[in-house]
């Protein structure tokens, strides 16, 4: 009989919108994975807990220890309230958790969100800590959504996820995934639209009536994460001793930093992506709803770019890293040797009984 998982993804990202919180259903037929993405939100954080977050890397040992306890209460919380409000039967959860800390060449990586709390809170099984078993194995520990890109999306050549940092992944002609972060998306782009008083700049509007500085402009693209071959990945460290300095520094009008900056997304798209002519790109992540930033895209590429409906947009990481937890449960393979650069393919995550 085929067997159904019905589970429920989490995941909290590096822009602070909110927890997006997704119900999912897998089954496998003929060695295929399929899902279905029933019912998602995103609940937004209030103002304390959006400091909390943003502050966490700021905090000592001993308070930063008590906030992943904290915070892995929260999530069950809200687990429980989004179940009982749709009146779900759920075999477990799995939780991506928040990163406070990525710096793989140092061999760490850390989310919060203790899973024995979001176990005990919501009385189910917990599937969590994906990232630091790839760490410990030499890999990157990120990026984790490429294996459900290949599972669940084999239509697509390219898949991209807009989020506080763009990442793509794809097949290489020897049918091995690859996937990378491309650079920094909302975690800039909010920023400097926050400088403006605004939480983001709305489709692209504001970037879309500035000029480009190219000298700011060659200055982001000749930084060397952009020359380093795959596989690499991007965290808020980097961002705020590589890239903020150069856009901070810079004495142009915060417009023309948003178009600017705007159009270096593009080109690193671009470059992620011009191997190839004619294929099929997949573009999820709420970025995608910066119509700007897609409307250049299209004009640069000569791929097809896909933007999918409003749920698959918002929540495809979520599906993913429920599907992450089906993969562990099953004890398959959920991260990738040729994506993040470990000793190994492997099973990540760690499973908490209830």
């Amino acid at each position: 009989m085929n067997k159904i998982y019905n589970v429920i993804g989490l995941m909290s990202g590096t822009s602070l919108d909110g927890l997006d919180i997704a119900y999912c259903q897998f089954s496998k037929k003929s060695n295929n994975w399929n899902y279905k993405l029933l019912i998602a939100e995103t609940l937004p954080y209030n103002d304390k807990w959006k400091q909390k977050l943003k502050n966490a890397d700021k905090l000592n040992s001993i308070d930063l220890l008590l906030l992943n306890n904290e915070f892995g209460y929260y999530l069950g919380e809200k687990s429980t309230e989004f179940i009982e409000k749709h009146n779900l039967k759920i075999d477990f959860i799995s939780s991506h958790g928040h990163t406070i800390f990525h710096q793989p060449e140092k061999n760490l990586t850390y989310q919060i969100g203790n899973g024995d709390c979001i176990s005990a809170v919501s009385k189910l099984d917990v599937v969590c800590d994906f990232r630091t078993h790839d760490i410990a194995l030499g890999g990157q520990g990120a990026p984790l959504v490429p294996i459900g890109d290949k599972l669940l999306f084999p239509d697509f050549d390219y898949c991209i996820n807009l989020g506080g940092i763009a990442n793509i992944s794809f097949d290489n002609a020897e049918n091995k995934r690859i996937a990378y972060d491309i650079c920094p998306y909302n975690m800039v782009l909010n920023y400097l639209s926050g400088l403006l008083g605004y939480d983001y700049d709305n489709e692209g509007q504001i970037a879309s009536k500035g000029l480009i500085d190219f000298n700011l402009f060659n200055q982001l693209e000749n930084l060397d994460y952009f020359c380093r071959p795959y596989p690499k990945s991007l965290g808020r460290e980097w961002v705020e001793k590589q890239a903020l300095p150069l856009i901070v520094n810079s004495e142009i009008a915060i417009e023309n930093k948003l178009r600017t900056y705007s159009e270096h997304i593009v080109s690193q798209m671009n470059k992620s992506t011009i191997a190839n002519i004619g294929k099929n790109i997949l573009i999820t992540g709420g970025g995608a709803y910066n119509a700007f930033i897609i409307k250049r895209f299209r004009e640069v590429s000569e791929n097809n770019i896909v933007v999918p409906e409003d749920k698959l947009i918002n929540f495809k990481e979520a599906l993913i890293f429920a599907f992450l937890g089906v993969l562990k449960i099953n004890t398959e393979n959920n991260c990738l040797q040729s994506v993040t650069g470990a000793l190994k393919d492997s099973c990540g995550g760690k499973f908490i009984s209830y």
